[in-house]
């Protein structure tokens, strides 16, 4: 994506102000802000009107729909109840260090010392802690498109952007017949599963086999070479449906291990979005660097959302009960959604999607390029597409271009963590109106 020229606004660098460039820094002036929360505020706009909306844009959860566990609710309280409203630890507090280490230990077979586990406020540090501590000016990193702000995390640390661009054929998850090609050099190879935006995970053969491309990477590279590493963003890791299992690359490869950095954390399994606990797993010496770097930001979590993070980890039942509970719920919408699509499909309109597989997201396209309105306006691209469905059926989408993506093939993130099964039924009616109306 090429973000040379915009600012934080999206608009040229230099038009708000005749002295702009004189303010600010290089960063500041080419910075995007986020594209999702820039649809979600047409979504709040049309609300205040009083008119129905599906927000299917936010990857958030509405406190009435997904709650935290009751048990954490109950935590937290307590500590603010005693006191625990100062300084965490910068690397965070020892108890939630050595929870995350024993929860990996039981839950994914993976076992680290504690030195290799920092805390931090939310996912979003840790995948820039990591991009701060590998990645130099002017080192390329790789990263699958559609992913989620890869692009703009490699902006921020003045990295070299080598996308490697998926499509449907592959769910949207690159292969290791697509990265050969792109490793030979690369400093980060950056990728998540379930991956966000499209709701879809890798298989074990294709994970494996990316796996056994980096360590080949790795072993082609001479002595004193810096190494290719990889991040691994598994905040999605236990909402997973049906066949499909999550898989990462250090139990696939144990020889990954000092090379791999995992990106995790309570938001998305626990619906704790707002309680930013997250945490980086890692080789011990890169996770030092970063606690040092992030000390310095003051990206820690609030000491008592740590210790009550602690507690919910090693409250084996909690974690159970609630798992099943906030998977049966997401897949419920999910499912909803997929059918939905579906029966459209089967009426001959032009939309599709992919099976769900995992996180709280559906990849759906509406292929809509090429249609005109009722009012005679031509829909060319997905920016079209989605104020059309937004004005029309009143339903909030996000097109992949949020994502990285440049084609305009009508694909669109749809995320249910903010909807009800019935918003979701009630939505349809004016989705199969809003298609119908299109002409060729």
């Amino acid at each position: 994506m090429n973000v040379e020229s915009k600012t934080s606004a999206g608009v040229k660098a230099g038009s708000e102000s005749p002295h702009l460039n004189g303010r600010l820094s290089i960063l500041a002036k080419n910075v995007i802000g986020s594209e999702i929360l820039k649809i979600a505020s047409d979504l709040r706009a049309m609300a205040a009107e009083g008119r129905s909306i599906c927000n299917l844009t936010v990857g958030d959860f509405n406190p009435k729909e997904f709650h935290p566990p009751h048990f954490f609710q109950e935590k937290l309280k307590e500590g603010i109840e005693k006191g625990e409203t100062h300084y965490p630890p910068s690397d965070g507090v020892l108890e939630l260090r050595e929870a995350v280490r024993e929860f990996y230990s039981q839950w994914m077979g993976l076992d680290y010392p504690v030195e290799s586990v920092l805390i931090h406020g939310g996912s979003r540090p840790g995948i820039y802690g990591i991009y701060r501590s590998v990645v130099d000016p002017g080192d390329r990193v790789v990263y699958p498109v559609p992913s989620w702000n890869n692009n703009h995390y490699t902006n921020l640390v003045g990295g070299i952007h080598d996308p490697v661009r998926c499509d449907a054929s592959t769910a949207f998850l690159p292969t290791a017949a697509q990265l050969k090609s792109h490793l030979p050099g690369a400093r980060l190879l950056a990728l998540n599963s379930p991956l966000n935006p499209t709701g879809t995970a890798f298989s074990r053969q294709t994970l494996m086999e990316i796996c056994e491309l980096v360590l080949e990477e790795n072993r082609r590279r001479p002595a004193g070479e810096r190494p290719l590493y990889l991040l691994y963003d598994q905040v999605y890791w236990m909402l997973t449906f049906g066949k499909t299992e999550h898989y990462d690359p250090v139990s696939l490869c144990p020889e990954l291990k000092p090379l791999t950095i995992f990106v995790d954390g309570i938001s998305k399994a626990f619906a704790s979005t707002g309680i930013r606990v997250g945490w980086t797993v890692g080789p011990s010496d890169i996770v030092r660097r970063m606690g040092s770097i992030l000390a310095h930001v003051g990206a820690w979590a609030p000491r008592f959302a740590q210790t009550a993070t602690a507690m919910l980890l090693r409250h084996d039942n909690a974690v159970k009960d609630y798992s099943k509970q906030m998977k049966d719920g997401v897949l419920q919408r999910l499912s909803a959604l997929h059918e939905g699509v579906s029966a459209l499909a089967s009426e001959g309109l032009p939309v599709s999607a992919i099976e769900p597989m995992g996180a709280i997201y559906l990849s759906v396209r509406f292929a809509l390029n090429g249609k005109r309105t009722k009012s005679g306006v031509l829909l060319t691209t997905n920016e079209d597409i989605r104020k059309y469905l937004l004005e029309k059926a009143g339903v909030g989408l996000v097109p992949f271009q949020a994502f990285g993506s440049e084609e305009e093939t009508g694909w669109f993130r749809l995320s249910v963590g903010a909807v009800s099964i019935k918003d979701i039924r009630e939505m349809f009616p004016r989705v199969r109106e809003a298609l119908l109306e299109l002409k060729n």
